[in-house]
C-alpha cells in the first residue's frame, strides 16, 4: 500500500509581533479639596433653603390647581 507523504508544514509566524513597550505609569493627582466646618455649614443650609423652597412650590401648584376646580365648579352651576 501506498501512504501519501505530507509535507513538514510549521506554523506560519504571526502576522502582527506585539513588542512591549515601558511606558511610564501616569498618575494624575485630584487636587486636595479641604473641608473645614464653614463649607458643611453651607452645604447644609443651601440644602433646606432649596428644599423649603421645592416645598413651597410643591404647596403653591396644589393650591392653585384646588382653586382651579373650585372655581370650574362655580362656573358651572353658575351657567346652570
Amino acid at each position: 500500500m501506498f501512504l501519501p507523504k505530507y509535507p513538514d508544514s510549521p506554523t506560519p509566524p504571526p502576522a502582527h509581533t506585539h513588542t512591549p513597550t515601558e511606558t511610564a505609569s501616569v498618575r494624575r493627582s485630584l487636587p486636595s479639596v479641604s473641608i473645614d466646618q464653614k463649607t458643611v455649614v453651607a452645604l447644609v443650609v443651601g440644602g433646606v433653603v432649596l428644599t423649603a423652597l421645592l416645598a413651597a412650590v410643591a404647596v403653591t401648584a396644589i393650591s392653585v390647581a384646588v382653586a382651579a376646580v373650585v372655581l370650574r365648579a362655580m362656573l358651572r352651576d353658575h351657567r346652570r
